[in-house]
C-alpha cells in the first residue's frame, strides 16, 4: 500500500515538475542570469509539484470516517477490537502514507531538477 501511494505520488510530482520546467524555461533562464542557482530557479516550481503529489493523500484523510470507511478500520472493527484503537491504527497509515508520498516526491523533484541543468548550471533542453 504504502509503495503504491509513494510511486502516484512520484508520477504525479515528476510530470508536474517536467511540464512546469519546460513551460517556464525562459523565466528560469531570467533567474539563472540574475545569479539564482539552479535550485533557486526551480524552487518554485520544485514546491507546487509537490504540492500536487500531496493532493490525493490530503483528500483522502480529510474524508475518511465521513465519506469512507477504511478496511482497517472496519476488519478491527468486525474481529472486536476497541472503536478507538482501530482508529489510531488507522490515523497511523494514513500518516504513514502522506509521510512515504512526500519523501519520495522530495526525492524525485530533487533528482529531475539535477537532470534538467548541465555542470555550468545552465538549463538543459530535455
Amino acid at each position: 500500500i504504502v509503495l503504491g501511494n509513494a510511486m502516484n505520488g512520484a508520477a504525479i510530482a515528476g510530470e508536474r515538475l517536467v511540464s512546469t520546467i519546460n513551460s517556464n524555461s525562459i523565466e528560469i533562464e531570467t533567474y539563472l542570469s540574475l545569479g539564482a542557482t539552479p535550485q533557486q530557479a526551480v524552487a518554485k516550481y520544485r514546491k507546487d509539484a509537490i504540492r500536487a503529489a500531496l493532493i490525493p493523500n490530503l483528500n483522502q484523510m480529510s474524508v475518511i470516517g465521513i465519506v469512507t470507511l477504511p478496511g482497517i478500520v472496519t476488519g478491527q472493527l468486525l474481529s472486536g477490537v476497541n472503536p478507538l484503537d482501530a482508529v489510531a491504527y488507522q490515523m497511523l497509515i494514513m500518516f504513514l502514507l502522506a509521510f512515504a508520498n512526500l519523501v519520495t516526491s522530495l526525492l524525485v523533484t530533487y533528482g529531475l531538477c539535477r537532470q534538467f541543468f548541465n555542470q555550468d548550471a545552465q538549463l538543459k533542453n530535455l
